[in-house]
């Protein structure tokens, strides 16, 4: 009965295992699965960040901006704050993407090619430290990302001057006052009024050529 009843524990045993292994393959698949219909952000300053809105709201993948401050060590910031105080903030904005449709790598290309990288001093017309550009990455994987692309772009991109944007760690990003969101579409003949005063289209024009604000695609 003893040498029996080994005989009986094996298949049980060989089962059980089986059916575990399955259940883990099931988790494992079943927890890809959701990783991968996850949204991401990124989060760029490029200027005004009307304009950084207005930009990436034409991006296919893209599904939400928001305008804001981040980078700096005062809480709560104000418009008022930020333009005009030594907060250390940069106006950014926030973008939660697809990554399905967009990756973070094809977001840098458009980024760099929606702005003026090379100019320490603000971002045209709007001069200043809180209008400098910077990319804000959000883990290890987006700094790898973002820093490989500087590298390419200052190496082999058609930019003739010295690209000084940086690469920071995410701080905490507050979002700004709601007459900034959407600016774009709410105020459209006052900020398009701006926007060619300021001559931004025309410098990135001149600045990238053919190859300016790659990766927009107007909205119907």
């Amino acid at each position: 009965m003893l040498q029996h009843h080994k005989i009986l524990i094996k298949p049980i045993f060989f089962w059980g295992a089986l059916t575990a292994t399955v259940l883990l393959l099931a988790l494992v698949i079943t927890a890809k699965a959701e990783t991968s219909d996850k949204t991401q952000t990124a989060i760029f300053a490029g200027g005004c960040f009307w304009c950084v809105e207005s930009d990436f709201d034409k991006v296919p993948g893209v599904l939400k901006t928001i305008s804001g401050y981040t980078g700096g060590y005062i809480i709560n910031p104000s418009y008022t704050d930020v333009i005009y105080g030594n907060t250390g903030h940069y106006e950014a904005v926030k973008i939660t993407f697809d990554p399905k449709k967009v990756s973070y790598k094809q977001l840098v290309h458009t980024f760099w090619r929606t702005v003026d990288p090379t100019d320490s001093r603000g971002q045209f017309c709007d001069r200043g430290a809180s209008y400098r550009t910077a990319i804000f990455v959000n883990n290890d994987q987006q700094e790898a990302i973002a820093k490989a692309s500087k590298q390419q772009e200052q190496s082999s991109g058609p930019l003739k001057g010295q690209i000084v944007t940086p690469i920071l760690k995410a701080k905490t990003f507050y979002k700004a006052e709601n007459y900034h969101q959407n600016y774009y579409q709410v105020n459209k003949v006052r900020y398009t009024y701006y926007r060619s005063r300021c001559g931004r289209d025309k410098r990135i024009k001149a600045l990238w050529g053919n190859q300016a604000f790659q990766g927009l695609k107007k909205k119907n």
